[in-house]
């Protein structure tokens, strides 16, 4: 199975989640081994992605230095993950990826559009070998040997729309784009009103985010899934395990986790060779088929 990038260059203007502010997105293919690489065109500054590369994750997954940064890649990312690219480069004329509905979908859309280039190189991976823990005050992630791509999400909230979930993906493109894509980032009216006054979160509203009170969802439309909380917290799952760099072989499972537990999660990982081992396919053919059933 060889690397990807994309097959033309493809662009978007969206607004910035928490600048409210309009930002111009253009994704450009690059060659085998390139990587990720995120480019500030009005900084000049250009940033790979990895987890050493991390800044922040408080309110979302940012990249860079303090200085410039990048921040909210992980809807961006899920969909690149999904779509098996392993390189590509992103320019962004501002500090955040575009909202766009809240989702992965648009991004996914834009993928579509730009196709698939098949490159030279074998595709490498991540074969997690031992069992890797991150808790935190109860919550927790965790990354788990497998024969193939799995990720499970369980939450908790005391509110009577969410309360416990549990979602179960066998991951593939085709399962990222009938269950996960579509489900929104979610948050609570008193939560959204804080951040305002903290000059946060300015870009966000109805149309690119669930947003809930004390008792209902304030969305017109509703919920795309009964259950599209925890599916959308399996697709910022997904957004952050791909600052590996490699995709991984492997069962994501979690509790109540966040952006700061995955970078944990995978800092964590990486302190240890003994938990992991980068393989470039084919090695094992039953790998080979996991991953070719997983990216077709």
């Amino acid at each position: 199975m060889r690397q990807r990038t994309i097959a033309k260059k493809v662009k978007i203007t969206g607004i910035g989640l928490h600048s409210g502010k309009p930002v111009n997105m253009v994704l450009e293919p690059l060659e085998d081994d390139s990587g990720i690489i995120f480019y500030r065109s009005d900084e000049g500054v250009g940033i790979p992605l990895g987890v050493e590369s991390v800044t922040n994750t408080k309110l979302a997954t940012v990249i860079g230095d303090p200085e410039v940064g990048v921040s909210t890649i992980e809807h961006l990312m899920s969909a690149v993950y999904s779509f098996g690219i392993d390189n590509l480069r992103v320019v962004l004329d501002g500090p955040e990826v575009p909202v766009m509905d809240g989702s992965a979908i648009g991004f996914c859309m834009l993928l579509e559009e730009a196709g698939i280039r098949t490159l030279s190189k074998r595709k490498r991976y991540i074969k997690i070998k031992k069992e890797v823990v991150y808790e935190e005050n109860g919550k927790y992630a965790r990354l788990k040997p497998a024969r193939d791509i799995r990720f499970s999400f369980e939450i908790d909230f005391d509110h009577p729309l969410i309360g416990r979930q549990r979602y179960e993906l066998d991951f593939s493109k085709k399962a990222f784009l009938s269950e996960i894509a579509r489900a929104r980032t979610f948050g609570f009216l008193h939560e959204v009103q804080y951040l305002r006054s903290m000059g946060l979160a300015l870009g966000g509203s109805l149309e690119n985010a669930v947003v809930l009170d004390d008792k209902k969802i304030l969305n017109p439309e509703g919920l795309r899934f009964q259950d599209e909380f925890v599916r959308h917290k399996i697709l910022d799952a997904i957004g952050d395990m791909s600052l590996m760099g490699y995709w991984f072989m492997g069962h994501y499972d979690s509790f109540a986790g966040s952006h700061h537990i995955n970078h944990q999660l995978t800092k964590r990982l990486f302190m240890d060779p003994e938990n992991y081992e980068i393989a470039e396919l084919p090695k094992e053919r039953s790998e080979v088929l996991a991953f070719e059933r997983a990216f077709a």
